[in-house]
């Protein structure tokens, strides 16, 4: 386990914690490769703004993993909310393809990595084997079938 200790004026501190939520509709609204590049792209930005260096990802069709480092003056509450708002508002301004109000899921789940680093490495890198075909926000009810129904 090869651990990096952070700097701040007066604090040396290893506080990394791992990270899922989900977007509101649940649904494989992120399964479009150019929505997971964005996405990618302004985590990497947030970070480095934020100074929370992100160690590993995974943007799933229907959720998010992240494993990152997060200074001791943020709450990790407050680097998710800013994570998902402002990639949320981002997204919304890019694509025009979701709908009103927020893209995100309230909730989200935290857990600080300690000496199980390396089995959150692997869960994070074994998601993408344990996709599940779900629905997508934006496709045709009944595989594009559509069906006359009568009144």
């Amino acid at each position: 386990m090869n651990r990096r200790l952070y700097q701040q004026t007066h604090s040396t501190w290893v506080c990394d914690y791992h990270i899922v939520w989900c977007p509101k509709y649940r649904g494989a609204v992120l399964k479009d490769t150019y929505i997971k590049q964005e996405l990618k792209r302004m985590f990497k930005y947030i970070a480095q703004w934020k100074g929370c260096p992100i160690h590993q990802w995974h943007i799933g069709d229907e959720h998010l993993h992240l494993y990152l480092s997060i200074p001791p003056k943020y709450s990790a509450a407050y680097i998710v909310q800013v994570l998902k708002g402002k990639s949320s508002m981002w997204l919304k301004k890019k694509t025009k393809k979701f709908p009103q109000g927020t893209l995100c899921a309230r909730g989200y789940f935290v857990s600080t990595v300690g000496l199980n680093e390396q089995q959150i490495r692997n869960y994070i890198k074994i998601q993408r084997h344990h996709q599940r075909d779900m629905p997508t926000l934006f496709s045709p009810p009944n595989g594009g079938q559509e069906r006359n129904h009568r009144l």
